[in-house]
């Protein structure tokens, strides 16, 4: 399974904040029975939903399966950051594809209960590939034409107390070079807190032997302290997304350490 960021950055650029607001208001209010079913209607608009019999089928594979046979450790550090419940951005550092099965596994649901939902771009759903990644949660967006159908029903899950996760870099990054963030987690994260949704964003350094993971070598996953999210406009995201950069170096630095791979001195670029 490959999945890859950058689309809800795309989306967010490409309206504006008052056209956010409105798609986020847009529709009942939810809440109560009548609110469940209409998150439940507007996710099957974009995606299958999480399959309850292809996920934990999937979760066996990877986890079971794949990981520890292509992998001879994988190291998870500082699962205790992790809220078990309430809206939770997972904000990782973006490696290799490989990231995508980290992920569960280090934070899935056999550790906090619930699903990672995957925010992915419209290619990624072609294929065989598509029809997997419709039915463990993943939901598209389209780069080229973005909507804002995706966007409301990420707030919507995190209204429900779920758990996505985003790759602010947008896209892998293989080599030691200044981290630069997108942001549009920050957007989204603001967004959901203005309709009242206590969002913590957690940041997650990821890490492997070599830039391109080989076979028989080390991974490892660090997971930082949840960061809060406030509503505020754009200088208020730039802020945020400045610190979340600088949390998720600290991450990423402790992953390598455990990888046995150091980190250079660099941090995250303004």
């Amino acid at each position: 399974m490959a999945v890859e960021g950058p689309a809800i950055e795309s989306t967010v650029s490409a309206v504006s904040t008052s056209s956010l607001e409105a798609a986020a208001l847009s529709g009942p209010p939810i809440e109560g029975g009548a609110g469940g079913a209409l998150i439940a209607a507007r996710e099957r608009s974009v995606c299958n939903g999480v399959s309850p019999w292809l996920a934990p089928l999937a979760m066996v594979l990877t986890q079971d399966v794949a990981l520890p046979g292509f992998f001879s450790q994988v190291m998870v550090r500082g699962r205790e950051h992790l809220p078990r419940s309430g809206a939770v951005l997972l904000a990782p550092t973006h490696r290799a594809r490989w990231d995508a099965l980290l992920l569960p596994h280090a934070a899935g649901r056999r550790v906090t209960g619930r699903d990672c939902r995957f925010m992915v771009t419209r290619d990624e759903m072609a294929g065989p590939q598509g029809w997997l990644l419709q039915r463990l949660g993943c939901f598209p967006v389209d780069q080229g034409r973005p909507t804002l159908a995706s966007l409301r029903l990420s707030v919507n899950l995190l209204e429900r107390g779920e758990q996505l996760v985003m790759f602010p870099e947008g896209r892998i990054h293989r080599h030691d070079e200044p981290l630069r963030l997108h942001q549009g987690l920050a957007r989204l994260a603001q967004l959901a807190a203005g309709q009242g949704v206590d969002v913590r964003v957690v940041p997650v350094g990821i890490a492997y032997g070599q830039p391109v993971p080989r076979p028989g070598q080390t991974a490892a996953v660090q997971i930082g302290s949840a960061l809060g999210v406030s509503q505020g406009g754009r200088a208020a995201a730039a802020s945020f997304t400045a610190e979340l950069a600088a949390s998720m170096v600290r991450a990423e630095r402790e992953a390598r350490e455990l990888v046995g791979r150091p980190l250079g001195g660099f941090g995250a670029s303004p």
